[in-house]
Protein backbone atom coordinates (compact mmCIF):
# COMPACT_ATOMS: atom_id res chain seq x y z
CA UNK A 1 0.00 0.00 0.00
CA UNK A 2 1.26 3.69 -0.90
CA UNK A 3 2.55 5.82 2.25
CA UNK A 4 -0.06 8.12 1.15
CA UNK A 5 -2.86 5.43 0.79
CA UNK A 6 -2.32 4.64 4.90
CA UNK A 7 -4.26 5.37 7.55
CA UNK A 8 -2.15 8.26 9.95
CA UNK A 9 -1.59 5.55 12.79
CA UNK A 10 0.20 3.34 10.25
CA UNK A 11 1.72 6.01 8.59
CA UNK A 12 2.98 7.21 11.95
CA UNK A 13 4.26 3.75 12.88
CA UNK A 14 6.16 3.75 8.96
CA UNK A 15 7.93 6.75 10.20
CA UNK A 16 9.00 5.11 13.17
CA UNK A 17 9.99 1.94 11.81
CA UNK A 18 14.25 1.30 11.35
CA UNK A 19 13.42 1.20 7.73
CA UNK A 20 15.23 4.23 5.52
CA UNK A 21 11.81 5.29 4.25
CA UNK A 22 9.76 7.19 5.07
CA UNK A 23 12.10 9.68 5.96
CA UNK A 24 12.79 12.95 5.75
CA UNK A 25 11.76 14.01 2.83
CA UNK A 26 8.39 12.61 2.98
CA UNK A 27 7.71 13.98 6.25
CA UNK A 28 8.02 17.18 4.53
CA UNK A 29 5.95 16.67 2.11
CA UNK A 30 3.44 15.45 4.39
CA UNK A 31 3.73 18.92 6.29
CA UNK A 32 3.11 20.51 3.72
CA UNK A 33 -0.02 18.97 2.85
CA UNK A 34 -1.63 19.21 6.04
CA UNK A 35 -0.52 22.88 5.91
CA UNK A 36 -2.29 23.53 2.28
CA UNK A 37 -5.34 22.17 3.74
CA UNK A 38 -5.68 24.19 6.70
CA UNK A 39 -5.76 26.92 4.20
CA UNK A 40 -8.12 25.52 1.79
CA UNK A 41 -10.36 25.29 4.83
CA UNK A 42 -10.31 28.55 6.14
CA UNK A 43 -11.15 29.67 2.73
CA UNK A 44 -14.44 27.46 2.54
CA UNK A 45 -15.36 28.98 5.70
CA UNK A 46 -18.35 31.46 5.96
CA UNK A 47 -18.57 34.77 7.94
CA UNK A 48 -15.35 36.07 5.90
CA UNK A 49 -14.12 39.66 5.72
CA UNK A 50 -14.57 39.75 1.99
CA UNK A 51 -16.54 42.96 1.58
CA UNK A 52 -17.09 42.16 -2.27
CA UNK A 53 -18.23 38.88 -4.30
CA UNK A 54 -14.67 39.46 -6.35
CA UNK A 55 -13.53 39.25 -3.17
CA UNK A 56 -15.65 35.89 -2.11
CA UNK A 57 -14.53 34.67 -5.53
CA UNK A 58 -10.85 35.36 -5.11
CA UNK A 59 -10.73 34.22 -1.64
CA UNK A 60 -12.76 30.55 -2.97
CA UNK A 61 -10.11 30.53 -5.81
CA UNK A 62 -7.26 30.72 -3.31
CA UNK A 63 -8.80 27.64 -1.55
CA UNK A 64 -9.54 25.86 -4.56
CA UNK A 65 -5.74 26.02 -5.51
CA UNK A 66 -4.42 24.99 -2.14
CA UNK A 67 -6.81 21.74 -1.75
CA UNK A 68 -4.79 21.06 -5.10
CA UNK A 69 -1.50 21.87 -3.98
CA UNK A 70 -2.37 19.66 -0.87
CA UNK A 71 -3.14 16.66 -3.30
CA UNK A 72 0.22 17.14 -5.15
CA UNK A 73 1.98 17.31 -1.91
CA UNK A 74 0.43 14.09 -0.85
CA UNK A 75 1.36 12.63 -3.75
CA UNK A 76 5.11 13.51 -3.47
CA UNK A 77 5.03 11.99 0.11
CA UNK A 78 5.70 8.68 -2.19
CA UNK A 79 7.57 10.13 -4.64
CA UNK A 80 10.15 10.88 -2.33
CA UNK A 81 10.45 7.32 -0.79
CA UNK A 82 10.27 6.05 -4.34
CA UNK A 83 13.17 8.32 -5.29
CA UNK A 84 15.87 7.10 -2.36
CA UNK A 85 14.67 3.97 -3.26
CA UNK A 86 16.03 4.57 -7.14
CA UNK A 87 19.28 6.01 -5.64
CA UNK A 88 20.10 2.99 -3.32
CA UNK A 89 19.29 0.49 -6.62
CA UNK A 90 21.46 2.64 -8.49
CA UNK A 91 24.50 2.50 -6.08
CA UNK A 92 23.56 -1.32 -5.60
CA UNK A 93 24.71 -2.03 -9.61
CA UNK A 94 28.10 -3.93 -10.24
CA UNK A 95 31.23 -1.80 -10.48
CA UNK A 96 33.60 -4.40 -11.56
CA UNK A 97 34.34 -3.83 -15.35
CA UNK A 98 35.03 -0.09 -16.73
CA UNK A 99 31.20 -0.39 -18.41
CA UNK A 100 29.89 -1.51 -15.65
CA UNK A 101 31.10 1.56 -13.78
CA UNK A 102 30.24 3.95 -16.81
CA UNK A 103 26.72 2.40 -16.46
CA UNK A 104 26.29 2.90 -11.93
CA UNK A 105 27.75 6.40 -12.77
CA UNK A 106 25.01 7.12 -14.68
CA UNK A 107 22.35 5.56 -12.90
CA UNK A 108 23.45 7.34 -9.82
CA UNK A 109 23.40 10.74 -11.44
CA UNK A 110 19.98 9.94 -12.68
CA UNK A 111 18.39 8.61 -9.46
CA UNK A 112 20.01 11.64 -7.95
CA UNK A 113 17.94 14.13 -10.04
CA UNK A 114 14.90 12.12 -9.26
CA UNK A 115 15.94 12.41 -5.47
CA UNK A 116 16.36 16.16 -5.74
CA UNK A 117 13.11 16.83 -8.02
CA UNK A 118 10.89 15.63 -5.57
CA UNK A 119 11.61 17.40 -2.82
CA UNK A 120 12.08 20.55 -5.06
CA UNK A 121 8.30 20.18 -6.69
CA UNK A 122 7.31 19.84 -2.05
CA UNK A 123 9.32 23.54 -2.13
CA UNK A 124 7.67 24.79 -5.08
CA UNK A 125 4.28 23.78 -3.88
CA UNK A 126 4.48 24.90 -0.46
CA UNK A 127 5.86 28.64 -1.86
CA UNK A 128 2.79 28.10 -4.20
CA UNK A 129 0.41 27.85 -0.86
CA UNK A 130 2.05 30.05 1.08
CA UNK A 131 1.35 33.05 -1.89
CA UNK A 132 -2.53 31.85 -1.20
CA UNK A 133 -2.04 32.23 1.90
CA UNK A 134 -1.51 36.19 2.05
CA UNK A 135 -5.27 36.08 0.45
CA UNK A 136 -6.78 33.60 2.80
CA UNK A 137 -5.42 35.67 5.44
CA UNK A 138 -7.29 38.81 3.90
CA UNK A 139 -10.24 37.69 3.29
CA UNK A 140 -11.19 34.68 5.08
CA UNK A 141 -13.05 34.25 8.68
CA UNK A 142 -10.74 36.26 11.24
CA UNK A 143 -12.09 33.27 13.78
CA UNK A 144 -9.59 31.24 11.69
CA UNK A 145 -7.03 33.32 12.23
CA UNK A 146 -4.56 30.75 14.06
CA UNK A 147 -5.54 28.45 11.52
CA UNK A 148 -4.00 30.03 8.97
CA UNK A 149 -0.53 30.87 11.34
CA UNK A 150 -0.58 27.21 11.62
CA UNK A 151 -0.83 26.34 8.02
CA UNK A 152 1.87 29.14 7.11
CA UNK A 153 4.52 27.48 10.47
CA UNK A 154 3.69 24.26 8.82
CA UNK A 155 4.50 25.02 4.90
CA UNK A 156 7.93 26.94 6.00
CA UNK A 157 8.81 23.84 8.18
CA UNK A 158 8.04 21.35 5.11
CA UNK A 159 9.90 23.73 2.57
CA UNK A 160 13.04 24.25 4.83
CA UNK A 161 12.60 19.96 5.38
CA UNK A 162 12.28 19.86 1.80
CA UNK A 163 15.70 22.03 1.40
CA UNK A 164 17.92 20.56 3.51
CA UNK A 165 16.93 16.34 1.17
CA UNK A 166 18.10 18.71 -1.69
CA UNK A 167 20.68 20.38 -0.40
CA UNK A 168 22.03 16.94 0.71
CA UNK A 169 21.45 14.96 -2.82
CA UNK A 170 22.98 17.76 -4.47
CA UNK A 171 26.58 17.18 -2.67
CA UNK A 172 26.80 13.74 -4.87
CA UNK A 173 25.41 15.27 -8.40
CA UNK A 174 28.41 16.23 -10.87
CA UNK A 175 26.86 19.08 -12.98
CA UNK A 176 27.77 22.02 -12.06
CA UNK A 177 25.16 24.16 -14.03
CA UNK A 178 22.25 22.06 -12.55
CA UNK A 179 23.46 22.39 -9.37
CA UNK A 180 24.12 26.66 -9.74
CA UNK A 181 20.53 26.26 -10.90
CA UNK A 182 19.06 24.38 -8.43
CA UNK A 183 20.55 26.49 -5.88
CA UNK A 184 19.11 29.50 -7.23
CA UNK A 185 15.99 28.32 -7.10
CA UNK A 186 15.99 26.89 -3.75
CA UNK A 187 16.89 30.59 -2.58
CA UNK A 188 14.25 31.97 -4.37
CA UNK A 189 12.09 29.34 -3.03
CA UNK A 190 12.94 29.89 0.47
CA UNK A 191 12.79 34.06 0.23
CA UNK A 192 9.32 33.70 -1.24
CA UNK A 193 8.11 31.79 1.53
CA UNK A 194 9.72 34.36 4.43
CA UNK A 195 7.93 36.71 2.60
CA UNK A 196 5.02 35.60 1.57
CA UNK A 197 4.18 34.34 4.80
CA UNK A 198 5.02 37.53 6.46
CA UNK A 199 2.56 39.51 4.27
CA UNK A 200 0.23 36.88 5.43
CA UNK A 201 0.92 37.49 8.88
CA UNK A 202 0.15 41.31 8.66
CA UNK A 203 -3.12 40.82 6.42
CA UNK A 204 -4.33 38.94 9.42
CA UNK A 205 -3.69 41.59 11.86
CA UNK A 206 -5.10 44.15 10.37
Amino acid sequence: MRLSEQTVTDLLAAFRSPDPTPGGGSASALAGAVGASLLAMVAALPKTRASAAADEDTLREAGRQCAALSTDLTSLIDRDSEAYDLVMSAYQRPKGTDEEKAARSAAIQSALRSAIAAPLDVMRACADAAEKGIVIADFGNPSAASDVQVALELLAAALRGARLNVEINLESVKDPTYIADVREEITRLGRRVTEDADAARNALRR
